[in-house]
């Protein structure tokens, strides 16, 4: 079992893109860090429900696929589940429709007290005010063996980091620079001396760095 993350970013290290709006709430330059990951096919079947085949190969699609293979929990914050956005909505369920792409438990970390939420491809929302190292080790017994993904957003990725619980870092770094927004490396000085570093450059540019332990 690992705990993973993977996250798209810019050359100047925003993954929270500055200025979100409730019409836009990832901020209005979150197409141009998610671009390709979005273009590749296993995100456009999986996500987007499309089983035509459409959408790229190659590098890119091989990590997106890696993202989906072998978690069996994940931990995110209120704010990638959407409660930021719509927090006096007890019928939200989350940005992502009937099917969830996670198909796994997951724990939203939120001081908003909320009923669990299941759905059939085997999703299943809890919310929780537990700490992150609290959320991992709980995602751990439900993950059965299997890994768990902290999947964002931005503070919660940087919490797990900072509690060096994390083994297994991907970042799909997009040769954009954004120059606003939350960087994923302040406060984080020397991350790296943990970690073994490997780096892959795929066909559309985007270099995807992979820190393990």
């Amino acid at each position: 079992m690992a705990v993973r993350v993977d996250l798209n970013i810019s050359l100047d290290g925003v993954a929270a893109p500055a200025d979100p709006t409730p019409e836009n709430p990832m901020g209005a330059d979150w197409g141009r860090l998610v671009e390709d990951y979005m273009a590749t096919r296993t995100f456009r079947t999986r996500v987007f429900g499309d089983t035509s085949g459409a959408g790229t190969t190659g590098i890119d699609d091989r990590y997106a696929a890696a993202y989906f293979e072998g978690v069996g929990a994940e931990v995110m914050g209120a704010a990638m589940f959407g409660l930021h956005s719509f927090p006096d909505d007890p019928e939200w369920r989350g940005w992502w429709g009937d099917e969830p792409p996670f198909r796994v438990p997951v724990i939203v970390l939120t001081h908003r007290p909320r009923e669990p939420i299941a759905f059939a491809n085997g999703t299943r929302f809890e919310f929780s005010s537990e700490s992150i190292t609290d959320a991992v080790a709980r995602a751990s017994d439900l993950a059965d063996g299997a890994d768990v993904r902290v999947g964002g957003g931005l503070s919660t990725v940087r919490a797990a980091l900072a509690a060096g619980i994390v083994d297994r870092l991907h970042v799909a770094v997009r040769p954009v620079v954004l120059g606003r927004g939350g960087r994923l490396w302040d406060d984080l000085p020397g991350l790296d001396t943990g970690y073994t570093v490997t780096s892959e450059v795929a066909e559309s540019g985007v270099v995807h760095v992979t820190f393990a332990r």
